[in-house]
């Protein structure tokens, strides 16, 4: 493990992360300060309050990523399905007959 300072609204924070994450780390908390700046007088007296605000803020954006990134779900049609189903079976008991025939014509 690895201890990392993160400059994040105006404070520093130490945080520990996995050797070779620090990088990685930093940039995600230098995403958090960007947050926090670009809430501008929006600010609370609270930093906790603050930091909570940004995180939000973060966490709807990434929502709203996720929701676009992903497939639309495919709509079910049971008749659809029900249908297909009963041309299958005809399929089948037509292929069956046809064995049927075939083994007793031998």
């Amino acid at each position: 493990m690895s201890d990392v300072t993160l400059a994040v609204g105006g404070r520093n924070y130490t945080v520990s992360c996995a050797d070779g994450q620090e990088e990685h780390v930093q940039r995600l908390a230098a995403v958090i300060d960007g947050k926090l700046g670009s809430m501008g007088a929006n600010l609370s007296s609270q930093e906790a309050k603050n930091l909570l605000f940004a995180a939000l803020l973060l966490a709807d954006e990434l929502d709203e990523a996720k929701q676009k990134a992903a497939p639309p779900e495919p709509a079910f049609d049971a008749d659809r399905l029900a249908g297909q189903l009963e041309r299958i079976a005809v399929a089948l008991e037509n292929a069956a007959s046809t064995l049927e025939d075939g083994t007793s014509a031998s």
